[in-house]
């Protein structure tokens, strides 16, 4: 399929989404991530392992912190 031309592709079985509402952003997007070793306030690492259900998760929530961070200045 790569190698056709889009108008040659026939996705008369697979209709157009027109209703996104439902739709979740970043769903199937897994970016490659790299262990490292980081130091971080006792408070600030404390405060996102109190935010956590059963303090698991923490990191992730970090890394989401930070991703919005990146995304706020990029802008």
């Amino acid at each position: 399929m790569k190698a056709l031309k889009d108008d040659a592709i026939d996705t008369s079985e697979a209709p157009e989404a027109r209703d996104w509402s439902g739709a979740k952003r970043g769903l199937f997007y897994r970016p490659v991530k790299q262990q490292i070793t980081l130091r971080l306030d006792a408070d600030v690492l404390a405060w996102f392992k109190d935010q956590a259900r059963g303090g698991r998760g923490y990191q992730t929530d970090i890394n989401r912190a930070l991703r919005e961070y990146v995304e706020q200045r990029e802008e």
